[in-house]
């Protein structure tokens, strides 16, 4: 066979894989007018976000959250847009309170068919500030609140053999990214944790996504942690999130979360400066590691004395944030309940 053969046979092979594949993901595809939904750290943000995209196709949706506070302006704001949905004030940190959750969800709706574990947090700062607490909150939010609801909520999906679970991981549990260990650790757990369920739980008629997005604009720094040179790091954090061609809309971003849940895609990963990272980094990862080493020199650097006091991004604004460099992301807080009350 000649080279220009070898080349069409190779060609032929991918358009017809590429189809199959195509064809597979459609014979997957859900309806979710009418399925019972539960999205954690559902009050603000992207699960917000989601909520909104989910209530506009039909979805009887569970919001839950620690702040009840929040929970209140969420739903007004669903209400507001003609979206109905049930509150549930919790901390799945606590597997007691995940499974009282899931099972008052299953007593009232009958099932769980779609769980969305999107509660997060972020700790921002030079690893010298870190403690073992930002480590430990930070496996409480994002590994052990999500695996306490999975295991409340697969035994109902297990016995009617369906069900999505889709759990929000970051870019940040691909690649380590520097002033963000304790997020980043987390995440890769979470990766981890959710990539394994996966193998476990096709067979049951499970289907679960990891998502794991890059910068997305929907106005979570104001209530991300920053240590260090609070200010300036939160300063960075605002402006990249703010960058159009680096971060994507928080709708777009939920728009894409809700379509991998509806084909029960294996994974998504969002913007594409992430998944060029995520590829960059399988091919030559000392490339990748001297990227992380050069963007680390760049940050600001720790501080002696009170550098491991935390926070929050609306206790650390600066001349250069709030300003024109973060409108984006501003707009986006006051859209998607993150603003305080």
């Amino acid at each position: 066979m000649t080279k220009s053969q070898l080349g069409i046979a190779a060609t032929a092979a991918a358009i017809g894989g590429a189809l199959v594949a195509r064809g597979l993901r459609s014979r997957h595809a859900i309806d979710f007018r009418g399925r019972s939904v539960l999205i954690t750290g559902g009050s603000r943000g992207l699960g917000l976000l989601i909520a909104r995209q989910l209530g506009r196709e039909g979805a009887r949706i569970t919001l839950a959250a620690r702040d009840a506070g929040e929970l209140d302006r969420a739903h007004a704001d669903l209400k507001s847009r003609g979206i109905d949905v049930d509150l549930a004030v919790c901390d799945l940190r606590r597997r007691d309170e995940a499974e009282r959750l899931v099972r008052e969800l299953i007593a009232r709706a009958g099932g769980i068919d779609v769980l969305v574990n999107n509660a997060g947090t972020m700790h921002v700062g030079p690893l010298d500030h870190m403690d073992a607490a930002d480590f430990e909150e930070s496996m409480a939010v994002h590994f052990w609140a999500p695996l306490h609801a999975m295991l409340a909520a697969i035994p109902d999906m297990r016995r009617r053999r369906s069900g999505r679970i889709v759990n929000i991981s970051s870019i940040g549990g691909k690649i380590g990214v520097p002033h963000l260990v304790p997020y980043c650790a987390s995440k890769f757990a979470l990766t981890g944790l959710s990539d394994s369920m996966r193998a476990e739980l096709a067979k049951d008629g499970i289907r679960v996504t990891t998502v794991c997005p890059g910068m997305m604009r929907t106005g979570s720094p104001f209530n991300a942690w920053f240590k260090g040179r609070h200010r300036q790091e939160f300063t960075w954090f605002a402006v990249s999130d703010s960058i159009p061609v680096v971060s994507i809309s928080g709708e777009r971003a939920a728009w894409q979360v809700v379509d991998s849940c509806r084909h029960g895609d294996a994974e998504l990963v969002i913007t594409w400066p992430a998944r060029l990272a995520v590829v960059a980094n399988a091919i030559v990862p000392e490339a990748v590691a001297l990227a992380m080493d050069l963007a680390n020199r760049v940050l600001p650097a720790a501080v002696d004395g009170a550098g491991a006091d935390a926070h929050s991004g609306w206790q650390s604004l600066s001349n250069w944030a709030p300003s024109r460099l973060t409108r984006l992301t501003d707009r986006a807080a006051a859209r998607n309940n993150e603003l305080p009350h």
